[in-house]
């Protein structure tokens, strides 16, 4: 039997490495997340899942997220990722998770994932928004950078 999470947090980080691969390792271990297995969601935040503060994920763990990331060659680029949820008010319907990532800085990112989940909420699926809750990261691309955003979803 697959366990529903009830808690969730947000995480964020960039780096700069060697390769593409090295800089989102970089990026996952600046976030807190480098050392276990992401399992890459779609976009649902179970209902009354509540937020806690980021926890030391055990080495190896499998690990639900909903995640956006960017990695660039560019020399001097920004690029940004972003995740955000919105929450209606219903407490018994689930958040909606959104991910954006892209050239340009982290408000832009965040300004749009934001507006991505209110609309998901509100317009597709008709519900009454409560709150958005959102994360983000911006890199200026040295050599090889990446950026990562996500929402881990944890017991």
């Amino acid at each position: 039997m697959i366990q529903t999470p009830n808690k969730f947090f947000l995480a964020a980080g960039t780096s700069e490495g060697l390769s593409k691969l090295n800089a989102i390792d970089g990026a996952l271990i600046s976030a807190g997340v480098g050392n276990t297995n992401l399992v890459k969601m779609s976009s649902i935040c179970p209902p009354r899942c509540v937020q806690i503060e980021q926890v030391k994920l055990p080495s190896g763990a499998l690990i639900p997220v909903a995640y956006a990331s960017r990695v660039s060659e560019n020399k001097g680029e920004i690029i940004s990722s972003a995740v955000a949820i919105a929450f209606p008010e219903d407490e018994s319907q689930p958040g909606l998770i959104m991910e954006f990532s892209a050239e340009g800085t982290r408000v832009e990112a965040e300004n749009k994932v934001r507006e991505m989940a209110k609309y998901g909420v509100e317009v597709t699926r008709g519900w009454r928004l409560k709150e958005i809750i959102s994360i983000a990261a911006e890199h200026k691309v040295a050599q090889i950078g990446a950026s990562f955003a996500g929402v881990v979803l944890w017991w």
